[in-house]
């Protein structure tokens, strides 16, 4: 039964960190939108949807998506918190491969001790980004301030700074790991997307190529030097 239970919470913590993510770009969040991004069906995403809203989480708008309350913001930032105070301390103490800290710190995140949580802060020095550029939201807080813009947003001969990785995703990691892209990056978008909707940028003598999923998945910002 407590088995039972801890899933069944680590459950809605997904579910609301991955809504809070996937609202920094687009509100309402479509149900669908959910369901694809966590692998499961659109009917077992509509019922923990519908549970959320009983609790005063979500909004929920039939046929648009659903909208985070207040509450349900700074549930999901309290999540989001521990995930990127753990990605810290792997990548900078224990020196773990940059693209490995995510996948590693989700199973980390969902120990909800505040006195263990507080060690940490203080033991890393207090923090205020993520290794992926993102900023680690205060104990409490509801909401957290958007950096940046979609790299597939800029024009070709923009330079722009790599700002931050607001959607995580393994094979987007591994491929700005590859490329030797991090935040702080300064690189030029080269052409417009083609037909496929890929974008290109040339930092040095290197060069990269995005697909449309990884492109509004990088944020950055205009390089005003």
């Amino acid at each position: 039964m407590v088995k039972k239970q801890q899933e069944f919470d680590e459950s809605v913590e997904m579910y609301l960190k991955t809504i809070a993510e996937l609202s920094a770009a687009t509100v309402p969040v479509p149900v669908t939108l959910i369901a694809s991004r966590l692998g499961i069906s659109t009917v077992s995403a509509s019922e923990m949807v519908h549970r959320l809203e009983d609790q005063h989480l979500l909004e929920h708008t039939p046929y648009k998506g659903v909208r985070m309350t207040e509450e349900g913001f700074r549930r999901a930032n309290a999540i989001i918190r521990r995930h990127q105070l753990w990605e810290v301390f792997l990548y900078e103490k224990l020196d773990l491969p940059w693209a490995a800290t995510h996948n590693l710190a989700c199973k980390l995140e969902h120990v909800p001790s505040p006195e263990l949580e507080d060690a940490l802060d203080k033991f890393l020095g207090n923090p205020v980004r993520c290794p992926h550029g993102n900023i680690i939201p205060k104990a409490g807080d509801s909401r957290v301030p958007i950096v940046g813009k979609p790299l597939n947003r800029y024009s070709a001969g923009q330079w722009v700074v790599i700002e931050r990785i607001p959607i995580e995703d393994d094979d987007l990691l591994h491929q700005l790991e590859d490329a030797g892209i991090a935040p702080g990056t300064r690189v030029e978008v080269l052409d417009p997307p083609g037909q496929e909707g890929n974008t290109s940028v040339r930092w040095g003598e290197k060069t990269a190529v995005f697909p449309p999923r990884h492109a509004e998945r990088i944020y950055a910002v205009a390089d005003v030097a």
